[in-house]
């Protein structure tokens, strides 16, 4: 009698979300097909671009949906929204672009070279519909508030490792696929590094902002359209 209460709060209070509590889980087929793609993903991913291919936001976002997928838990999900809604609707407005020869930032120029393999450049899609996949993923599970301070130290320390261990633009020509610039510690492009502030400096911002400019604000519209989950 609890949970059902509990449910019909949910709907009759519009107020505290948009979407009432669906808490149906994730159905087996689903959980099947998202599995062998990232099964198909990783050991491409990994023989085209090397491992730290997967410092990026949006592969450890694809691991932690993963897990959210399999234990119809929302944590992992809902920090993977926090991360990743904002930065992957810029992919995804970047790439419709530059189909019409009108790229926005640039950022999706690899989809279109010819030293990247087609099947590679395929599972990049994933870019696209991931963060339509998440929102998903919330909507059934509920959206969980600890996912913006879960998703902001994971955020955090990606940079720091990015940044101290990891090569600044740009690729090697030996190796042009080579990840650099992960996350975009170095500047926003991956041909050369920023230079209208110092390296540290930079950095800092990046730190500092990205939890305030983008993370929080995602958080507050996720937390106004979903409820939390019952468990």
């Amino acid at each position: 009698m609890q949970f059902r209460r509990h449910r019909l709060r949910s709907i009759f209070h519009p107020r505290r979300s948009s979407f009432a509590v669906i808490d149906r889980g994730i159905p087996i087929w689903i959980k099947l097909l998202y599995t062998l793609f990232v099964a198909v993903l990783v050991p491409t991913y990994w023989r085209e671009y090397g491992p730290t291919n997967f410092l990026y936001f949006c592969d450890v976002a694809l691991f932690l949906t993963l897990v959210s997928v399999w234990t119809d838990k929302a944590l992992l999900a809902s920090a993977s929204a926090v991360g990743i809604l904002v930065p992957q609707a810029v992919w995804m407005l970047d790439f419709i672009g530059s189909l019409f020869h009108l790229p926005m930032t640039g950022m999706t120029a690899y989809m279109f070279s010819d030293t990247i393999p087609f099947f590679t450049r395929f599972l990049s899609f994933f870019h696209f519909w991931l963060p339509l996949f998440v929102l998903w993923v919330v909507y059934r599970l509920g959206y969980d508030r600890r996912g913006f301070l879960l998703w902001t130290v994971i955020a955090t320390v990606l940079f720091f490792i990015c940044y101290f261990f990891m090569p600044p633009p740009p690729a090697p020509a030996d190796n042009p696929n080579l990840p650099v610039n992960i996350n975009y510690v170095f500047g926003p492009g991956d041909a050369k590094p920023q230079g209208w502030l110092p390296p540290h400096l930079y950095f800092a911002a990046l730190v500092l902002l990205m939890p305030i400019v983008v993370f929080w604000p995602t958080h507050l519209v996720l937390r106004r359209l979903f409820p939390a989950p019952d468990d």
